[in-house]
């Protein structure tokens, strides 16, 4: 039940960023573009996720799919400061 879960939200955060860069390109407004690549890191996160607990099972790789949330994190602070006008 855990792995659907965590497909799930996988598949939420590819979505939410599929259409935040969509809206990004009809619109041209540049947080729709931050937030959009925040969104990408963090679904790089949920399948590194999914691949940790899922397919190979304990292999304990929290660091590395913590690395795609960090930049993804630091991609949405980066154009919530200083890139708003």
């Amino acid at each position: 039940m855990a792995a659907v879960v965590y497909v799930l939200c996988a598949l939420t955060s590819f979505a939410c960023a599929v259409l935040l860069l969509r809206g990004y390109q009809t619109r041209g407004v540049r947080l729709l573009l931050w937030s959009g690549l925040g969104f990408v890191g963090f679904t790089l996160g949920n399948i590194m996720l999914v691949v940790d607990l899922v397919v190979i099972g304990n292999a304990n790789m929290s660091l590395l799919r913590s690395i795609p949330v960090l930049a993804g994190l630091l991609v949405l602070i980066y154009g919530l400061v200083w890139d708003t006008r």
